[in-house]
């Protein structure tokens, strides 16, 4: 278990000093629907910032699951305690997600859109001139991120939190077999088939979700990317088994490190921050270190 202390941000970073973070809220041109986005920025800044772009799980939206007992969601966190280490970070809202609806609903997503709107987000942060740029992906966003990084040029250094490595089981552990025999078998592939998450919820998903399940490969994926990643894991998560962790980082062919902590899927917010902030901490080393 590695548990650096979140301590001096700055040192870490040696870039601007601990300071209050500024949000901006965006809109980025994409086909057939918009991203909503935020940007995050030091309040105090000179030149070119370093910036992160932040890719949201399944289902989820761009300030990320809310921690209880504070008004801050685990990506809003994030961004703004690496706002104060002297980071900038871009966190979105997938295409039918949160603030990204419209033409599009999140019964249209795929893994490929996404990958598409991380890219897009990845021209933003370049032609804005934010250097370096790092990537950061949690569970789904993490499978995404790889697609992203492998694809992509100019991605100074990769962090996965949990991310998904063998999508098949994964998503039919989480979505039932059912649901996917039924949607693989629709004759119509406009038509959603909906289903009750274990938390609860429901979600509607068409048959492109599921084949893009079955022939995405996260492992080829971010063998294409030679530059450092950090693959941070939980021992205690039931979603993502801690085998995907190692997986990843053996077919990865570049710099890289490996996190792990005795925390959820959730990096533990349901009971205490300590875990989600320490994490915080060590990827903003690791992107100081690349």
């Amino acid at each position: 278990m590695i548990r650096p202390l979140a301590l001096s941000y700055a040192a870490l970073l040696g870039l601007a000093q601990p300071g209050l973070a500024m949000e901006r809220t965006l809109t980025l041109p994409a086909p057939v629907q918009d991203i909503a986005a935020t940007l995050e920025t030091p309040e105090e800044t000179t030149g070119s910032l370093p910036a992160v772009l932040m890719l949201h799980g399944f289902t989820g939206t761009r300030d990320e699951l809310a921690i209880p007992g504070t008004d801050e969601g685990v990506f809003a966190r994030s961004a703004r305690l690496m706002a104060e280490a002297g980071l900038a970070s871009l966190r979105i809202d997938f295409r039918g997600s949160g603030d990204s609806v419209g033409a599009m609903s999140y019964a249209d997503t795929t893994f490929e859109r996404q990958i598409e709107d991380a890219q897009t987000a990845l021209t933003w942060l370049r032609q804005e001139g934010f250097a370096p740029i790092y990537l950061l992906g949690w569970s789904q966003g993490g499978l995404v991120a790889t697609g992203a990084a492998g694809r992509s040029e100019g991605v100074a250094a990769v962090a996965l939190w949990n991310a998904v490595a063998d999508p098949l089981p994964t998503y039919t552990g989480l979505l039932g077999q059912t649901m996917f025999n039924t949607a693989l078998a629709a004759e119509d592939p406009d038509a959603p088939v909906t289903t009750a998450l274990p938390w609860g919820a429901e979600v509607a998903l068409k048959p492109a979700f599921f084949e893009g399940v079955r022939s995405y490969d996260p492992l080829a994926e971010i063998a294409a990317y030679p530059g450092p990643l950090l693959v941070a894991q939980g021992s205690q998560d039931t979603l993502v088994t801690p085998a995907s962790a190692d997986r990843l980082l053996e077919a990865h062919d570049g710099p890289e490190a490996k996190y792990t902590d005795e925390m959820d899927h959730s990096f533990n917010i349901f009971t205490e921050t300590e875990a989600l902030d320490a994490l915080i901490a060590r990827t903003i080393a690791f992107f100081a270190e690349n």
